[in-house]
């Protein structure tokens, strides 16, 4: 049960270790960037919830131009924080923002109230009206605890 996880955060570090963590990246074919989760906690029912460090958020996109192919996000957690609770009513949200940085499309994502430690979505593919970013945000109990961005260009 563990080792599935462990592969995907050693596979996405790989994918992500020529990208700058948290810095938006051009998506011209594909694109994959991750974003350290920090540590917070929440409550849930009363219980104190903690997510430790250890997880990261990442962000596929693929497609040319304002065509988007394929488009998921998730959090893979690696040693201690594997074996943690995770995230307890949780979301993921894509949104789409113009050259401007004004967001024009949100895809909401439907809120989860079971508690996983490798939250994910994927989202289906569209042809964006405009140039300019493609965002993935983890909201964990109502709150945005990360994002993870993409520009898209010519």
């Amino acid at each position: 049960m563990l080792a599935p996880s462990v592969t995907r955060f050693a596979t996405a570090l790989l994918a992500a270790g020529g990208l700058v963590l948290s810095a938006p990246t051009s998506a011209h074919a594909t694109a994959v960037g991750s974003t350290p989760v920090r540590t917070f906690q929440y409550s849930v029912g009363g219980m104190t919830m903690k997510v430790p460090t250890g997880c990261m958020f990442t962000h596929a996109i693929r497609g040319s131009g304002k065509k988007i192919t394929y488009q998921n996000a998730g959090v893979d957690c690696a040693f201690v924080a594997a074996l943690g609770t995770g995230f307890c009513n949780w979301r993921i949200d894509f949104t789409y923002a113009d050259t401007n940085n004004r967001t024009y499309r949100t895809s909401r994502g439907r809120t989860h109230n079971e508690c996983t430690i490798d939250p994910m979505r994927n989202n289906s593919a569209q042809t964006l009206p405009r140039y300019g970013k493609a965002c993935a945000h983890l909201h964990v109990n109502g709150v945005r605890r990360v994002s993870q961005c993409h520009h898209i260009t010519k």
